[in-house]
């Protein structure tokens, strides 16, 4: 039985996402030093789901509390549409972390993406530190890949990512 459900956002959680664009809902590995928007006109007018990208609400079952959002946006391997790649991504809020539900989340969001689009691929990256994370997407079904050097731009410095991805086959052989 799943513990966690995947929803969209509504305007009532506008008030909520932006409390959880500040610290300390924000973890250490998602603090870019980017101005954030206000949620509430961004939920109007898309329920924050477009066509190359997306956020979801995480919530635990059955009480229905919220723990934080996944996303994904589109990443390019080619000039085709067939080339398309998910780059999913989470941010729990301090309570819902270290008890399992991150993994359950992205698994649950790859299997969605799956089944409404046509990608193949659906990866994720973390920073080579959060070892936490790394075990959720093992966890999730997802293949360690390799290293990606001196990648992302975060808290005044380069730092190197850790690739993972599920591949649509991946889902049928579990």
């Amino acid at each position: 039985m799943d513990r966690v459900r995947l929803r969209q956002a509504t305007v009532a959680d506008a008030e909520l996402l932006d409390r959880w664009e500040k610290a300390p809902y924000v973890g250490e590995f998602n603090t870019f030093g980017m101005k954030h928007r206000s949620f509430r006109e961004a939920i109007k007018a898309t329920g924050l789901v477009g066509d190359d990208r997306g956020n979801l609400i995480v919530e635990v079952v059955p009480a229905g509390t919220p723990i934080g959002t996944v996303s994904w946006h589109a990443a390019m391997y080619g000039p085709n549409s067939e080339s398309v790649a998910w780059n999913i991504g989470i941010n729990l809020i301090p309570d819902g972390r270290g008890h399992g539900y991150g993994g359950e989340a992205q698994r649950q969001l790859a299997i969605r993406l799956f089944a409404t689009t046509k990608v193949n691929r659906i990866e994720a990256m973390t920073d080579v530190a959060n070892i936490p994370e790394q075990r959720a997407l093992e966890k999730a079904g997802f293949v360690r890949e390799g290293v990606l050097r001196g990648a992302q731009w975060r808290g005044g410095g380069w730092h190197d990512l850790v690739v993972f991805s599920m591949l649509r086959t991946s889902l049928s052989r579990r």
